[in-house]
């Protein structure tokens, strides 16, 4: 098997759909299925046998759902060593036919590297595994209002608008952007400064909120409403 090829493993209890998800996945060239499971329970086995990058599981199923693996599995990585140069893996892609608020802060704050609805699946699922995979956060923006919502009624929002608002203003569209996505060059390149300077900034940035990855940024991010979408 070829080295650069992101291991997946498709976990839902109907293999008609895992038959479908494999089918969309087939068609990208630098992704590979290595194993199936139809629980939560088979996603943990399968983690552990099969090191994949990515586990595709399904929120609703016996036995174990979703988001109860996916706290297993972040208890599990925790543990594990792992050296800085090593790609991250064993991160999990949540699909869920649910866009109700709770359910996807539930997902996030379990350590879920993202979640797709399954009505777009056919269309976004290689995206969306790629993101993952990379180590990002794969966010839908339709469901960013959704997101944005359930934060603020479990956390209230006023102490981080409080801190937010301490950052200087080139500090906040650092924040942001980040927040969205972008890569220091781009971000760069958009400010019209160096990528070790947007290093500089989310250094302080990291300094002044405590956020380290990319997913302390979209939680924070969502908090305040700043990846809000009209779509």
């Amino acid at each position: 098997m070829r080295p650069d090829l992101i291991r997946v493993v498709l976990v839902d209890d109907h293999q008609i759909v895992r038959s479908g998800l494999k089918a969309v996945l087939s068609t990208a060239k630098d992704i590979t299925v290595v194993g199936e499971g139809g629980s939560g329970k088979d996603a943990l086995v399968l983690a552990e046998r099969l090191d994949p990058h990515v586990i595709v599981m399904d929120l609703s199923m016996p036995d174990m759902d979703g988001l109860t693996a996916t706290r297993e599995l972040q208890k599990a990585n925790a543990t594990r060593v792992q050296a800085p140069d090593e790609p991250v893996t064993r991160r999990v892609l949540v699909l869920t036919m649910h866009t109700e608020d709770e359910h996807l802060v539930a997902l996030l704050e379990a350590g879920a590297g993202g979640y797709l609805l399954k009505s777009v699946a056919d269309r976004e699922l290689v995206d969306a595994v790629r993101t993952v995979a990379a180590g990002d956060v794969y966010v839908q923006p339709t469901a960013a209002r959704a997101l944005a919502r359930g934060l603020a009624k479990r956390d209230g929002n006023a102490e981080e608008r409080t801190r937010f608002e301490k950052l200087t203003d080139r500090e906040q569209v650092v924040l942001k952007m980040v927040a969205e996505g972008y890569t220091a060059p781009e971000i760069g390149e958009h400010l019209t400064i160096s990528p070790k300077t947007v290093d500089t900034y989310k250094q302080r940035i990291g300094e002044k909120l405590g956020l380290t990855h990319r997913t302390d940024y979209v939680k924070f991010a969502l908090k305040l409403g700043l990846l809000k979408n009209d779509a």
